[in-house]
Order: structure tokens, then sequence, then C-alpha cells
């Protein structure tokens, strides 16, 4: 996934090149080279090459995009460098590809995660600095940073942006207003929100302290999958667990009715040995998670996705509470700690403790990651 969607910002960085107007390349107000020969220079040979070399995969990539930010995270997008004119405290919000050229005013840059670089100097870019005049500031992957302007300010953007007042001042995400800026899972949740996995609980809350139920993620790992469908199965049938250690039978729980937001995800996870119901026939939507559960889960999507998920002996012997790991999900924490998905809590594994939402979004940024 990490690699899909860093494919997809390298190919949205050379066709976002810029068209604003030319200056010579190497004077105070251009350090490093004009927008202008850089999209005729570089940008076009390297558009063309890219058209013909990946043709509707490219065109599929920059369709992934557009889902990811515009629908789903409501940024706009700047297909060339376009020109801003903005009031003091207003604030722009950038994302992974995106870059803001300061052409006058002042603005401060925060950098909530991620890295940003000047690539007119070569040189990372301080949360807190004060932007220089015409410096070129690229976000890269898994990059979310807000310029918040001092003075009335003019500029330049391209890539995915939101403009907003006071974002910086709200000291929370942009869309979740239960999510501080300074909280642990804050860059776990912008990863997850950013790329299609989870949704909020409301329009501007994600609950990051309600437990995980088993509906929930089985849609998590369902959409990461892509949503496919589940064919080939019919109720009754027979088939291999996704880890190759075991069969079960295709089931329909009568707990999962017909059109609920966690029905297709159930069918597609239950038809590919992601997930089994209960001895009683049941497969218990709401049920909250366990975190071990969660950990054999993950490891029967991996194994079905074609990874080696072989554990290590010891893997879990730096915590004193592996003895409370059940029989049933050994292999898979062992697997999940060895792997970094999982990496404990106070230095314990807290099998049998239930999974939080911003657990599992951290959970989540650390397998694709």
């Amino acid at each position: 996934m990490k690699k899909a969607i860093a494919a997809a910002i390298t190919l949205l960085m050379l066709v976002c090149a810029a068209t604003a107007s030319a200056s010579q390349g190497g004077t105070s107000k251009d350090p490093l080279v004009t927008l202008s020969h850089f999209n005729s220079s570089f940008a076009q040979p390297i558009r063309s090459e890219v058209a013909d070399r990946f043709g509707a995969a490219a065109l599929s990539a920059q369709t992934r995009l557009d889902k990811m930010f515009k629908d789903s995270a409501r940024y706009a997008f700047a297909g060339s460098y376009t020109y801003l004119a903005l009031s003091q405290d207003d604030s722009v919000a950038l994302t992974a590809g995106a870059s803001f050229i300061l052409t006058s005013g002042s603005a401060e840059l925060t950098v909530i995660n991620g890295q940003v670089v000047n690539v007119s100097t070569g040189e990372e870019a301080a949360s807190g600095e004060i932007l220089s005049l015409s410096g070129r500031y690229f976000c890269t992957e898994d990059t979310f940073a807000i310029v918040t302007m001092g003075a009335a300010s003019e500029g330049f953007v391209d890539g995915y942006y939101i403009i907003a007042a006071d974002l910086v001042a709200s000291g929370t995400h942009r869309v979740f207003k239960d999510v501080a800026s300074d909280a642990w899972y804050y860059a776990a949740v912008d990863f997850v929100y950013r790329n299609g996995l989870f949704a909020g609980t409301s329009d501007d809350a994600f609950s990051p302290e309600v437990p995980m139920t088993r509906a929930m993620f089985v849609t998590v790992l369902h959409r990461l999958a892509g949503k496919p469908a589940a064919q080939g199965n019919a109720q009754g049938e027979t088939v291999a667990d996704a880890t190759g250690s075991g069969e079960h039978v295709i089931q329909t729980f009568d707990d999962v009715p017909a059109g609920e937001w966690y029905t297709d995800a159930v069918i597609w996870a239950n038809a590919n040995g992601i997930v089994t119901g209960y001895d009683d026939g049941l497969f218990r939507p709401g049920t909250p998670l366990s975190r071990e559960q969660m950990a054999t889960i993950i490891l029967r999507y991996a194994a079905h996705s074609g990874a080696d998920v072989q554990s290590p002996e010891g893997a879990l012997d730096d915590f004193p509470d592996m003895g409370a790991v059940s029989l049933f999900a050994l292999d898979a924490m062992r697997w999940a700690v060895s792997e970094g998905v999982i990496n404990g809590s106070g230095g314990r594994l807290l099998p049998q403790g239930t999974a939080t939402r911003a657990q599992v979004a951290q959970v989540m940024r650390n397998y694709i990651g």
C-alpha cells in the first residue's frame, strides 16, 4: 500500500509542474530555478515518458489520489501552481505531494507530521520556521503541514490543499474536533482517514477512545483490500484458512443482515478465511475487538495478501504478560510484534484488553508503513 501511494505521489509531483511567471534562476527572488524553466525543460519530457510507459496506470494513480483527498478529505486540488491571496491568520493546510511558495507578506510553517523540504535550498524546513520569500516548500510522503499567515500575503500552491482560518489555533485535526494535534495518535488518525480506511463516527468526530468492534475492523480491512466482492464461495463450502493452517466453513450469519454498512465486508472476510464466527453461528459485529483478536485477524489478512507470516519463537519474551496470550493468538501476536505492527502499551501486550479506534489506527499505520 505504501509503495502504491508513494508511486502515485511521485506521479503527482511530475504532472503538477508550474506555469507561474518567470524570473532568472539563482536570484534572491528565485534561488533555485524558475518555474517556467522547470516546466519547459524538465516536466514535459517526464510527463511524456510517464504517459508512454504507464498509460492507464498513470491515470489510475491520479484517480486514486483524487478519491483519497478530494472526495474523502475535502481537499482542493491545484494541477499547476495557483495564485492565492490570503489575509492575516488565514491558514493553508498541505498534504503529501503539495507545495507552497510565499511571494509577499509573511507566514509560519507548522509541521504536524512528516517532513517538509525547502527545495529551493535543499534543506528540511522545521516546524515553527518563518517561510522565506520565493522558497518552494514541498511536503513529502505521509506529511500534513499548515502554513499560517502573519500578515496579508500572496503565494502559489500546487497539489492537494485546504484553505481555512485558525487551523493551528484550534489545536485539533482539520476534520475531527476530538483529535488533538498533540495526541500520540494524531498522525495515525490522519493517515487512516486520508487513505480512506476509517470514517468518523460523525461529521467531525473520530471517537479515538471508543472500542473498535469486529464489524468496524473487518470493514477497515475490506477497504484496504479495495472493497472486493466475495465470489466463488457458497454457504456451507469448506475453504482453507487464510494462513493455510486449517479449514473453515463459509457461513451465513443470522446477526449480519443484508444491507448493513458492514455486510459486504463480513461476507468477503469470511469467504476468504480472514474471519470466522463463534460456536453459536453468530458473527457478533458489535462485540469489541480484543488486542489479540486484532492481531489474529490482521495476520490472516496479511496471509491472504500473500505475505510471509512466519513468527519467531522468542518475539514475546520481553513482555511480562506474554503468558496471558491465548493459544489461538500466540503465533499472531508473535508475528505482529516481530513485524512492528503491535508494539505493546507501557511495556505490556495487554492481549485481553479492548482495542480502541486510536490504537487500531496506529496498528494499521504500522502495518501499511
